[in-house]
């Protein structure tokens, strides 16, 4: 795991998970193996990782709906291994929203709080948190997607748990809808103070929503940061690969040459990562590669080029660039979209 993980967090309070680990019932390896995981007071941290990783189990465990292998789970620096899952105080959020559809929007809101003076003050803050206000008494059934999930976390934020676990709330959404309200999701959390954990097998939404990301595989950490030291610093190939980054070369090779000059870095026996949008067809060249296809997707070309030491690669261009297969290009170099691997 990368050292720059916080290990601080029980000594600050908040959610601390120590060497975790789930097993199923037949399985040949562990859901979570031995996870080690803090979440300070306020903070957001986004699990993220493939299908099948272990993010959504080691959700489920730290809610007690999984029971324990082995390692701790503890809140304020103490264990909640024991506490039934109503009496922890976490909050609960999921893909489906789990909403009454017999209910108006406002009863959704208010289930769970106490029955008293305040309680519809209380809706009405949480719906106009989540851009529904007036909403109150609408049905469910006339809500659309998007609509239903900002009720489902204002339901889920009224009660003020101490600790919202989210299970990929956002993915059965479009693109579109998804990114719009992964921003009012962070927004929601941020002013409320909502400590939390974010379930997510999708990168933009985990930089949009977390302080902090955790990249999971086959039930461990891989690395913990922040989302712009991740994404600079990579720890590993599996981290770069599962961010993006779509090809690798040796930092001493000849190929690499002009990229080590763009970082400004000298060649060493590390490895350098490249993302898609390394390369940009028509800045100035700093290398050549051929065409081997053109697609446009959201205000740009992507050109895939086979670039001499280095493969087919994704170069970005502008749209109505006319590239055909076999054309050789000259190739200018984003430094941003380039990372330097130790390991």
């Amino acid at each position: 795991m990368n050292e720059r993980q916080d290990v601080a967090g029980s000594r600050r309070g908040g959610l601390t998970v120590a060497d975790l680990v789930v097993r199923y019932p037949g399985a040949t390896a562990p859901a979570v193996d031995g996870v080690s995981l803090d979440v300070a007071p306020g903070s957001v941290v986004a699990l993220l990782g493939p299908s099948g990783c272990g993010k959504s189990s080691l959700l489920r465990a730290v809610a007690g709906l999984e029971p324990l292998a082995a390692g701790s789970v503890c809140w304020d620096g103490t264990s909640v291994a024991d506490v039934p899952v109503h009496r922890r105080g976490f909050g609960l959020m999921f893909q489906d929203g789990q909403l009454f559809a017999h209910r108006t929007v406002g009863g959704n809101v208010a289930y769970g709080l106490p029955a008293r003076s305040g309680t519809r003050g209380r809706v009405a803050e949480l719906l106009e948190l989540v851009g529904l206000a007036g909403y109150e008494d609408r049905g469910i059934a006339t809500l659309s997607g998007g609509e239903r999930q900002r009720v489902a976390l204002a339901r889920a934020l009224a009660p003020a748990p101490r600790l919202l676990l989210l299970d990929e709330p956002l993915s059965a959404l479009d693109r579109a809808l998804r990114e719009r309200l992964a921003v009012d999701l962070r927004a929601a959390l941020v002013a409320t103070g909502t400590t939390a954990v974010f379930v997510t097998h999708d990168q933009d939404e985990a930089f949009a929503v977390a302080d902090r990301v955790a990249v999971m595989s086959a039930g461990r950490l891989l690395q913990v940061d922040a989302p712009a030291e991740l994404w600079v610093r990579p720890a590993t190939r599996e981290v770069a690969s599962f961010l993006g980054y779509e090809a690798f070369v040796p930092l001493d090779s000849p190929a690499a040459a002009p990229l080590r000059d763009a970082l400004g870095v000298p060649p060493s026996g590390a490895t350098l990562a490249l993302a898609e949008g390394a390369f940009v067809v028509g800045r100035s060249g700093v290398a050549k590669g051929v065409v081997r296809g053109v697609s446009s997707r959201r205000g740009r070309s992507e050109v895939r080029v086979d670039v001499d030491g280095i493969g087919v690669v994704t170069a970005l261009g502008p749209v109505g660039g006319r590239w055909s297969a076999g054309d050789v290009v000259e190739l200018g170099v984003e430094p941003d979209a380039l990372a330097v691997l130790d390991a």
